[in-house]
């Protein structure tokens, strides 16, 4: 009979300790101040992105963000403020060149600031092969609009590249930067095939990057500073890249489009 009382009461005071443990636990886990919550409601809460634009120079590009809670904006260009730009919306008119980039908003409220994603701004031009010959003299200017670039021959565009190395085999190897040239979804995700010759090349004189090409139907390939596609294409549209194996270039950098519809 003790044994059963005795074991009973362990029992009893193992099922106390679970219940305590379990108390405690749930009393942890309640804690306001372990709980990791923040009050969101004196920060900016951004409802619309800058987005992506791809135009040919000369155009006007608008880039805008909606936000509640907002009381100041501040539009940046590849990190850098842009003076005076403090509005919810920022235009570029007659973007040229050097306009392209990496576009982004800081959205404040009070001290409290939120960034926005950098929108990424190409600008291209259609002229003829005598301006594919000279791009090196065109990015040596400063904005250029489009006077004196006459429609028809190949398609010159200019991106900023981003430095970040990697390694993709066997082409194009190791690389400290790239550009990707696209277009955005709602422009048709890249450049559509017009012609019976495609190719895509180094538009600033270097001899040691590698181009690649990716269709929207999935071909894709690689080569040294110049790449071509099959004929016919496989697919409708595609986008470019240009991987930079040493130095990389800080300012926007073109790449020459063959055969392609602006």
């Amino acid at each position: 009979m003790n044994k059963k009382i005795t074991h009973i009461i362990t029992l009893a005071a193992i099922a106390g300790f679970l219940a305590i443990a379990t108390t405690t636990t749930h009393a942890q886990t309640t804690d306001p101040l372990l709980a990791d919550s923040v009050d969101q409601s004196g920060f900016p809460q951004i409802t619309a992105q800058p987005v992506d634009q791809t135009v040919p120079i000369g155009a006007n590009v608008v880039l805008s963000v909606q936000a509640n809670n907002a009381d100041a904006y501040q539009w940046l260009q590849n990190g850098v403020p842009i003076d005076g730009q403090t509005n919810n919306s920022l235009t570029i008119q007659n973007a040229g060149i050097n306009d392209a980039g990496f576009y982004s908003c800081e959205v404040s409220l009070g001290t409290e600031t939120v960034p926005t994603r950098a929108a990424n701004v190409m600008v291209y031009m259609a002229g003829s092969s005598v301006v594919a010959a000279n791009v090196s003299t065109v990015v040596a200017g400063s904005n250029v609009g489009t006077a004196g670039m006459p429609g028809g021959g190949p398609i010159v565009v200019f991106g900023l590249p981003i430095s970040g190395g990697g390694t993709q085999n066997p082409c194009p190897g190791n690389y400290a930067g790239y550009i990707n040239y696209t277009k955005t979804i709602s422009q048709g995700w890249g450049w559509a095939p017009t012609g019976t010759v495609h190719t895509a090349a180094d538009g600033g004189g270097r001899t040691d990057t590698k181009i690649s090409y990716l269709g929207e139907y999935g071909d894709s390939g690689c080569g040294q500073t110049t790449v071509t596609i099959p004929y016919p294409p496989p697919s409708p549209a595609y986008r470019f890249t240009i991987f930079f194996p040493k130095t990389v270039p800080t300012t926007n950098y073109p790449i020459v489009l063959t055969g392609f519809n602006p």
